[in-house]
């Protein structure tokens, strides 16, 4: 029962201690100090929180829900800046496609197992690709 509570609290502390770059004895005097423990699993669930309100205090910040979705899983993380990468999350999302079959796409057609690899006239052909299904999917609906 305990268990439902206190294993996203333990993740929390410990993305709260990766993301704040503490090192083991650092954490060890944090969690000493605020929560009188020196290991988050003999805390209960008010001393975690403590501790999770302490890193944030100290610079933590947790990612909500929405923005966690936003993040498509095997999304490239330059898609913000190549805009031909935007194009491509847009064709993918119309058509209900997850990231890999880009990616599946982007390794048929160049040997390129990632989309971000592609060359800027590779990128382009696979964008006309992803169209050519759009209009092909797009067809067969309005038929």
């Amino acid at each position: 029962m305990m268990t439902k509570k206190r294993d996203p609290q333990l993740a929390r502390i410990h993305l709260g201690k990766k993301a704040l770059g503490l090192d083991e004895e650092t954490y060890r005097s944090l969690l000493r100090r605020v929560g009188g423990q020196d290991s988050s699993a003999k805390m209960t669930p008010a001393q975690r929180n403590a501790v999770i309100k302490e890193m944030v205090r100290l610079g933590f910040k947790e990612q909500d829900r929405k923005e966690r979705r936003k993040h498509y899983p095997g999304a490239p993380a330059n898609t913000d800046q190549v805009p031909m990468l935007k194009k491509v999350e847009a064709l993918l999302a119309d058509a209900g496609r997850p990231w890999s079959y880009a990616h599946a796409m982007a390794d048929r057609m160049f040997n390129v197992t990632r989309i971000e690899w592609l060359r800027h006239d590779q990128l382009h052909k696979l964008v006309a690709a992803l169209q050519v299904d759009a209009h092909r999917k797009s067809r067969r609906t309005n038929a």
